[in-house]
């Protein structure tokens, strides 16, 4: 079993209250827009780190992490990709994957807008944990944190702070 953190769209900020609610993750998991390679260093420093480069990283952020990863944590099969969007309304990139190799978790950030649903058509749980970042519109920040166990999810949890 393994303990997952999920974020996205720090845009260069990680609150230490985010810090606490991942120490007992065995990994995280970022979905882009992390800010800087400092930043993503931190966080790999913390635990060990997956991670896709968004729109706003830069060249240095790029070299380490690509647009997107595909791997397999406890049996379960991910795609993460930054922009890519949501059941009935995928990104081209993402869309073409789903279509013909879905995994069993697709993981993206972008639009800073916490969704967790399953895609019935892809047979595929489709995770965006918000924004953990101080930039956007959005009202509160959030970090997802859930267990992976024998192919499964279990345990989600969600950490909300004020924006």
């Amino acid at each position: 079993m393994k303990t997952i953190g999920l974020l996205s769209d720090t845009h260069n900020h990680l609150d230490d209250k985010f810090y606490n609610f991942m120490e007992s993750c065995d990994m995280i998991w970022h979905a882009g827009d992390i800010g800087s390679i400092a930043l993503a260093d931190k966080i790999a420093k913390f635990k060990p780190l997956i991670a896709v480069s968004g729109n706003i990283d830069d060249y240095q952020t790029r070299l380490v992490y690509p647009l997107e990863q595909r791997f397999t944590v406890e049996e379960v099969d991910v795609y993460m990709t930054h922009i890519g969007g949501y059941p009935g309304k995928y990104s081209a990139a993402a869309g073409k994957v789903l279509r013909t190799n879905p995994p069993k978790i697709f993981v993206c950030g972008h639009s800073h807008i916490l969704r967790v649903m399953f895609d019935e058509k892809f047979n595929c749980l489709v995770m965006n944990p918000g924004a953990a970042g101080q930039y956007g519109q959005q009202p509160k920040r959030t970090v997802l944190r859930f267990k992976l166990h024998q192919g499964e999810v279990k345990d989600l949890e969600i950490c909300e702070l004020p924006r």
